[in-house]
């Protein structure tokens, strides 16, 4: 098992995961990180945060073989799993069954539920809606006080406003979801704190939906309430699934929008060159895919159980053994992306793994890839002075996030 050499010699030597990024260079992963593509190893054994030793899968390719390998099992309390929290490991083996933590079959029904509210064509509709707000919310940010923080006056209210719309979450209620999606991204919280914020999170979607199995609309989480009614779901079922899609439908893209605009910014070729064909819908396509490998925000997964023995990479995975495939590593694979720490906004890079890959790809892509194209395409012609108000390193980027990104990004014009 991936415990089996923990708190030996043999582990106390392997090297660390997550490792810390270079201050020079808070945009790359970790040199650490990359420094594995130098060696011939797609896989190799790494020590976490607890001193267990799972297998860390550095390669795009074998990555590609595994996550779509049924061997592998995405349940946090399946033997070997790497939690990456005290949190998650402390409630693992109590976890409710979902969209994101089971396998197979029932993976299968629980992503069915979701097909019709996530499709392509759904979420082309909505870029009219995304346009307007983008466009209403840089008029507010104009309007007002100069310097601003870009965060709290794009990059959160827009994928909160149009998440808010698809699961009938009520808008003005953001502050109070906002800080439980800090809460449950955050490392280093206590696993009574993350417990306390999942009560209050499920306890709120639970009542929502409640409302609307009396009154319901044409969103997420009246359907959720209308499968209750059928007998096909239980609110058990449903708070947590309507939990998972409130905060992934935001922060990701959150966090994405401010990255990608400060990465931008101190990169003025490839944003001069954004700027020359931000009415190009295919350039700004391609725009958004590299920004999305570049960045990939859900820095320190993907992460599974072992089912039974695999191999990969020369190295022969037991049962028991937890795998964590680092998605930045993947994306910054110099056999997959040549040259991975050049920004190419012209670069063919819809092959990354930003939203990971197999089965348990992000549901909400397609709206999310629909938000940053309508941004990338509207902030710097509507505000073509744009610039940071502070130098790079002044800003506090979310090392001790799972979903990486930046607090305040300070910008002027």
């Amino acid at each position: 098992m991936s415990e089996s050499i923990a708190g030996t010699d043999a582990a106390t030597e392997l090297p660390e995961f997550p490792t810390p990024r270079s201050s020079q260079c808070p945009f790359a992963p970790p040199p650490a990180l990359l420094a594995l593509h130098e060696t011939d190893k797609d896989v190799i054994r790494v020590r976490t945060w607890d001193g267990t030793t799972p297998w860390l899968v550095t390669s795009h390719a074998a990555q590609r073989e595994l996550m779509t390998d049924p061997r592998l099992s995405a349940n946090i309390g399946a033997p070997g799993y790497p939690h990456t929290t005290e949190a998650m490991k402390a409630h693992a083996a109590g976890i409710q069954p979902s969209i994101n933590n089971t396998d197979g079959a029932e993976h299968t029904r629980w992503r069915r539920m979701l097909t019709n509210s996530f499709t392509r064509h759904r979420m082309e509709k909505l870029r009219p809606e995304i346009q307007q707000i983008t466009d209403d919310l840089i008029d507010r940010m104009l309007a007002g006080p100069n310097p601003a923080d870009l965060n709290e006056a794009l990059s959160l209210p827009l994928p909160s406003l149009m998440i808010c719309a698809l699961l009938g979450v009520p808008y003005e209620d953001h502050d109070f979801f906002q800080e439980h999606a800090g809460v449950t991204n955050a490392r280093f919280k206590t696993p009574e704190e993350a417990a306390q914020s999942i009560v209050e999170v499920r306890r709120y979607i639970a009542g929502l939906i409640e409302a609307k199995m009396d009154d319901p609309g044409e969103d997420v989480l009246s359907d959720l309430g209308a499968r209750i009614k059928e007998g096909v779901l239980s609110m058990a079922e449903a708070a947590p699934l309507g939990h998972i899609l409130l905060v992934a439908g935001h922060d990701t893209s959150a966090n994405m929008i401010t990255l990608g605009t400060a990465l931008l910014l101190q990169n003025p070729d490839q944003l001069a060159a954004l700027r020359e064909n931000q009415d190009d819908p295919k350039y700004v396509t391609k725009a958004v895919e590299e920004l999305l490998r570049y960045l990939t925000i859900p820095h320190l997964l993907a992460r599974r159980a072992v089912l039974d023995d695999i191999e990969i990479g020369g190295e022969t995975i037991r049962a028991g053994e937890g795998v964590i495939a680092s998605l930045p590593a993947a994306n910054w694979d110099p056999e997959a992306f040549p040259e991975p720490g050049r920004l190419d906004l012209t670069r063919t890079a819809a092959h990354h793994h930003a939203f990971g890959w197999g089965p348990h790809q992000c549901v909400g892509q397609q709206l999310a890839r629909i938000e940053l194209h309508v941004v990338f395409s509207t902030l710097f012609r509507r505000i073509p002075a744009l610039r940071l108000a502070v130098d790079v390193s002044e800003l506090k980027f979310k090392e001790d996030s799972q979903a990486y990104g930046i607090y305040e990004l300070p910008v002027a014009w």
